[in-house]
């Protein structure tokens, strides 16, 4: 994530700043920019990183999802006129009758806009469900306070239990299941590569057996691979080929996992690099092609990593990232690297790709 500035005078803003507490202006995210811009109206408009207001306005979801993203007006005032791209993926949320339930809608909401934010960064296809109904992406943000809901992603749809955004439970949660991290972020990132498996390895005949070599048999029966790992747990020696004790479970989860976490370190590299904590070729803008980018991102991650799990154990904090990335995890990362490098780079793939 960028260091943003307001347009109007420098100063600078959070990805979530809708107000700039400086001047007083009116801000909001342009996804098409990748940059905050100030609402202006009449004259204002025309100077540098001002929008007019007549022809944007801040997303309908400002005070229920507490959403500072810009939306283009739409001439004839439907409903996906007001709603930027990332709430429009939201095709379920609680009633405006159950208000803590909605405290924690916003919440997830704030995580998702930044998993949108570095999908578009990455350029990977965003299809929703108004173009593919069958497997369109869309999320399912639900409270399990009051019917049984279970984190999840089926056929496009992310279900997230949005008592993960209330920080005693999720903690509980990371406890009980030896987890070393646990976030609503960290959920979005791995469920969403579920959401990618499909657009990427499914219709390609090339990445779905580089994938079996790699994770192993994706058809392979869920439900005994489920029930086999809340029995027995993780096998012994795991650390040594996967990032996670969830990714041995299933084929699936290890692609989702791995996904996850080479999104971790995607953004956590640009936001570093933002500040002067990584190298300027850290950031998206950036890209680091061929067959040695993927070495180029890990030779400028590891000792990032180290530096700030020493940060953080300096104000008394576990460290930021808890995890090791022996060979096998890295060489499963680097086929992610390279789809995604290749599929975006290629507009004969990424038509196949949107496409379903």
């Amino acid at each position: 994530m960028r260091d943003f500035l307001c347009p109007n005078c420098g100063q600078h803003l959070t990805f979530e700043n809708s107000l700039c507490l400086s001047c007083g202006s009116a801000v909001g995210f342009s996804l098409s920019d990748g940059a905050m811009l100030v609402i202006a109206s009449g004259q204002d408009s025309e100077h540098g990183g001002a929008v007019d207001s007549s022809q944007y306005r801040l997303c309908a979801n400002l005070h229920l999802a507490e959403c500072n993203w810009l939306v283009k007006r739409d001439p004839a005032g439907t409903v996906q006129g007001e709603l930027c791209a990332s709430c429009r993926l939201t095709q379920t949320r609680p009633h405006d009758t159950d208000t803590k339930a909605l405290a924690a809608f916003a919440a997830a909401e704030r995580a998702k806009r930044r998993l949108i934010a570095e999908l578009a960064e990455l350029k990977l296809p965003i299809v929703g469900r108004d173009a593919d109904p069958q497997f369109g992406l869309a999320f399912d943000l639900l409270s399990s306070e009051n019917e049984k809901v279970f984190t999840g992603h089926e056929n496009g749809v992310i279900t997230l239990d949005l008592a993960e955004g209330d920080d005693v439970h999720r903690e509980q949660l990371r406890i009980s299941m030896e987890e070393p991290y646990r976030t609503l972020l960290g959920h979005f990132r791995h469920e969403i590569g579920h959401y990618y498996f499909y657009r990427l390895i499914g219709s390609s005949v090339e990445y779905s057996a580089r994938f079996r070599e790699l994770f192993g048999d994706p058809d392979a029966d869920y439900q005994e691979a489920l029930d086999r790992h809340y029995t027995n747990g993780a096998p012994a020696g795991w650390k040594q080929e996967f990032v996670s004790s969830y990714a041995t479970m299933h084929p699936a989860e290890d692609w989702a996992e791995t996904f996850a976490h080479y999104l971790h370190i995607r953004d956590t590299l640009d936001t570093s690099a933002a500040f002067g904590f990584a190298p300027a070729g850290a950031t998206f803008d950036r890209r680091v092609l061929g067959p040695s980018g993927f070495d180029r991102i890990i030779e400028m991650w590891l000792p990032l990593a180290w530096g700030l799990n020493m940060v953080n154990r300096s104000m008394g904090h576990d460290d930021l990232y808890p995890f090791v990335l022996p060979a096998p995890v890295l060489e499963k990362m680097r086929f992610i690297h390279t789809v995604i490098d290749e599929v975006t780079s290629d507009p004969a793939r990424l038509a196949v790709a949107a496409g379903g």
